[in-house]
């Protein structure tokens, strides 16, 4: 099948270099890949592309002839050897210099533009020298937003501080700097009345692409956790995990461990230790006695699960979850109630917006915003077993069923959307024609509540 051009087009796909933004990026890929009106590439750094590679072997490499890999090469800058370009496991102090690292191969990735000259580049919130490149080439770019729109909104309302100023630059840099679309990794049904507000806030057409939650039936390799988990009781077991960039601080694995302990339920807990510090023994990182203590109902895995297989699996009847937008997506795809503990970055909000939608509660923290050992034991017990808990359980099993039946329809306007801007080429770089670039974010936010009570008022 081809498009009116008569061929396949090219996009290059350019995440920033964390496991939650490369992730969407390569489900996004497949998904346009097996469109069979797109060739894809996706470019990062070595570190992440040996991931990457692993991920596709797992899936038997099924439905992935078109994306093909990329390597960007960063500079070797003091204490970030290769290995260590990528977030994943990266020790927090060393962020900025990765950061760094990542613009001083802004050149480097324009030499990969100048080589390829794809039909549209599509990039992530981090690098605003992205567009700019594809731009001078006449080449059409969009933003693809893989947290929450209600994530989205919030940069726009964030104090700018000496800490974080920096950064909301630049994520609203790659906002503006995008044609006239942006992708969001969202739906409508949990943030459709988010939609039109960010639009207001970005001025561009907001395109959601769905869940792009990785296929968890492509894996049927044999594996340790799902043969633990296959003895266990149907929706008796919370899987625990706080992604792949946070790492917890003693006293919060400490009270999380007393918590579980308490709860009396089975777990699954991953636990993960930055790299680049001394090797970490896990059982000397959590309290005395405590691997004894609930070996018969209680497992403890150390770095990595297979998530969504876990996720899928009719013995999870909870999840306690930093709250990441993929993590939250997949519990909603698989029906599976969310015990929140957010940490950083965009998880509050996500938190907050799992527990509006219903398909979650967030644990609550005392007056030092420290999590205690009852209250996680607590939440835990009210969404497996206790009655307080159905809300939550039959919401999110709704939710489950909503997305299983909708399935890819968010791709197809998708695909539309990126053929129109592939048509009208580096043009559309400049935005739509009736866009007033000039206008303020204030006023275009006031014309949009003019516009919505307006339509209220009419409505009665």
């Amino acid at each position: 099948m081809m498009n009116n051009h008569g061929r396949k087009l090219t996009i290059l796909m350019f995440p920033w270099l964390g496991h939650g933004h490369i992730s969407p990026f390569l489900e996004l890929a497949k998904k346009l890949s097996n469109t069979n009106m797109f060739t894809i590439f996706l470019c990062s750094t070595p570190a992440n592309l040996d991931f990457v590679k692993k991920t596709l072997k797992t899936e038997g490499g099924l439905c992935l002839s078109s994306v093909q890999l990329i390597e960007l090469h960063l500079p070797t800058l003091p204490d970030l050897p290769s290995h260590l370009h990528t977030t994943n496991g990266l020790p927090i102090h060393l962020m900025p210099t990765l950061k760094q690292a990542f613009d001083m191969a802004s050149q480097g990735f324009s030499k990969i533009l100048k080589t390829l000259m794809p039909d549209l580049l599509i990039y992530d919130i981090l690098q605003p020298w992205a567009p700019l490149a594809a731009l001078a080439l006449g080449i059409p770019s969009v933003v693809f937003i893989t947290t929450s729109v209600a994530a989205a909104i919030n940069t726009y309302h964030v104090e700018c501080t000496e800490e974080n100023c920096k950064d909301l630059g630049r994520v609203i840099a790659c906002y503006n700097n995008s044609s006239s679309v942006i992708l969001v990794k969202s739906f409508e049904e949990i943030e459709g009345k988010y939609f039109d507000y960010f639009s207001v806030l970005s001025s561009k057409k907001v395109v959601p692409v769905g869940p792009l939650v990785v296929d968890q039936c492509m894996d049927t390799t044999q594996n340790s956790v799902i043969e633990w988990l296959d003895r266990k009781a149907v929706r008796s077991t919370v899987f625990v995990s706080f992604g792949s960039e946070y790492f917890l601080s003693s006293d919060d694995l400490e009270e999380i461990a007393y918590g579980l302990e308490m709860s009396e339920v089975n777990f699954i807990w991953v636990l993960r230790f930055a790299k680049g510090q001394k090797e970490i023994n896990v059982l000397e990182a959590l309290p005395l006695g405590f691997v004894e203590r609930v070996k018969n109902r209680g497992l403890i895995v150390e770095e990595w699960a297979p998530q969504t297989r876990i996720l899928a699996h009719k013995n999870i009847g909870g999840f306690v979850s930093h709250c990441g937008w993929s993590s939250v997506m997949e519990a909603m795809m698989f029906g599976v109630p969310i015990i929140a503990m957010p940490m950083q970055f965009d998880q509050p909000v996500n938190a907050r917006l799992v527990v509006e939608v219903g398909v979650g509660v967030e644990v609550s923290r005392d007056g030092n915003g420290r999590f205690k050992r009852e209250n996680v034991a607590a939440f835990v017990q009210n969404v497996l077993v206790n009655k307080l808990g159905e809300s939550v359980r039959e919401k999110t099993k709704n939710m489950s069923v909503v997305l299983s039946v909708k399935g890819d329809k968010e791709i197809d306007v998708v695909v539309q959307e990126l053929l129109r801007l592939c048509k009208r080429g580096g043009d559309d770089c400049q935005g739509e024609e009736e866009k007033e670039e000039e206008d303020s974010i204030d006023k275009r936010a006031e014309r949009f509540i003019k516009k919505t009570y307006e339509e209220m008022r009419m409505q009665g």
